[in-house]
């Protein structure tokens, strides 16, 4: 007859514990295969505990295959082949330091905290159940919304909520563009500039070209001769040049797009800080063709903390977006959206942008 000694431990079932050291002697050797394990009566009888513990650890057991059940025979070890899970099961968990990590290069200072957490509060009790709900591929309807709003009220900037979709950051938007592109395409990429963009677009397969940049943005003969089908470019404020597109180069950008079947990706990373007075106009807002996929974040408006962003399809684009990504679930969590959109909504987001901009104007006037 087995004999273990059976005790409850904190937060660990009798039956459980039961259960464990019968799965190790199986996995050990001790108890082989066809031998024959006694009746849960005269075990509990043996070990002093309760007959329905003997039946949940045997029911652990041939639920995951340790043992089974032979019609009026009783329970039996099954074969199990534990070579390498042995090894493994030796090897000691190596916990990380448990410490908070900070980033010296990134300057949160400027992220409104109270207001925001605030904002997720009022959502979680508004809200409830309806933010357990699975996101559509595009994201929700009430932050496609938001963003289409402050668009057009904040940067004058049209763009209809279905054209929208949300993005845990940048680098996740690329993605989405090679999937809607495809990567047969060759990808046209400032140089220099942010280093992602182009590890992003050549670890999905696409190849990419170096086009050198100017006081104005892309030098005119490398655009008209480069052999790319895609030209990902920074208008705004190219990194890590910080070379502003003039309008000039803006147009030129476009009547590139026109000749084939070309496109734009507009990046228009931290663009919400434009400074004075109304914001230039990016690329989509001049686009007369449905060339240019919009990019934006709020890594830097907000917090990078926040991997959100956003790109605007132009209407041709939409239902090939359907055929490549319709099946998945949108990869940013339901909560972060509504948080978002009502932070949006209740004109907090704007507030904020109005303060760093004061912030900085008053930084470079000293």
């Amino acid at each position: 007859m087995l004999t273990y000694r059976v005790e409850e431990r904190q937060g660990e079932p009798k039956y459980y514990y039961l259960y464990k050291q019968i799965r190790e002697d199986i996995l050990s050797g001790q108890l082989k295969k066809g031998e024959k394990l006694p009746s849960k009566r005269g075990f509990a009888e043996h070990l002093g505990i309760s007959l329905i513990t003997v039946e949940n650890a045997y029911q652990m057991l041939k639920d995951e295959g340790y043992i089974e059940t032979r019609e009026r025979s009783g329970y039996y070890v099954c074969e199990i082949h534990s070579n390498e899970r042995r090894e493994n099961s030796q090897v000691a968990l190596e916990l990380l330091p448990q410490e908070r990590v900070y980033r010296d290069n990134v300057d949160n200072s400027n992220f409104p905290t109270s207001l925001y957490f605030k904002t997720v509060r009022g959502v979680i009790s508004e809200y409830g159940q309806e933010l357990l709900v699975r996101s559509p591929n595009e994201g929700c309807t009430i932050l496609r919304n938001s963003i289409a709003e402050y668009l057009l009220r904040y940067r004058g900037i049209l763009a209809q909520p279905r054209q929208i979709i949300i993005g845990s950051g940048a680098e996740h938007l690329y993605g989405s563009v090679v999937r809607i592109l495809g990567n047969d395409r060759i990808y046209g990429l400032e140089d220099p500039s942010y280093g992602q963009i182009q590890k992003v677009y050549e670890g999905t397969g696409a190849k990419c070209v170096k086009l050198k940049m100017e006081e104005d943005g892309i030098n005119r003969e490398q655009l008209m001769s480069t052999n790319a089908q895609v030209l990902h470019v920074t208008p705004f404020h190219s990194f890590p040049s910080g070379v502003t597109a003039t309008v000039g180069k803006r147009f030129e950008y476009l009547e590139w797009a026109k000749q084939g079947d070309r496109f734009i990706v507009e990046d228009d990373f931290d663009s919400e800080f434009f400074m004075p007075g109304k914001p230039i106009d990016t690329l989509f807002m001049m686009d007369d063709s449905q060339s240019v996929i919009y990019i934006n974040t709020f890594s830097k408006s907000l917090s990078p903390s926040i991997r959100m962003g956003y790109m605007i399809l132009p209407e041709r684009l939409l239902e090939r977006h359907r055929e490549v990504s319709g099946a998945f679930s949108c990869t940013v969590p339901v909560l972060e959206q509504y948080v978002l959109a009502e932070f949006i909504n209740k004109g907090y987001f704007e507030q904020h942008l109005s303060r760093v901009r004061r912030k900085n104007r008053a930084r470079e006037t000293e």
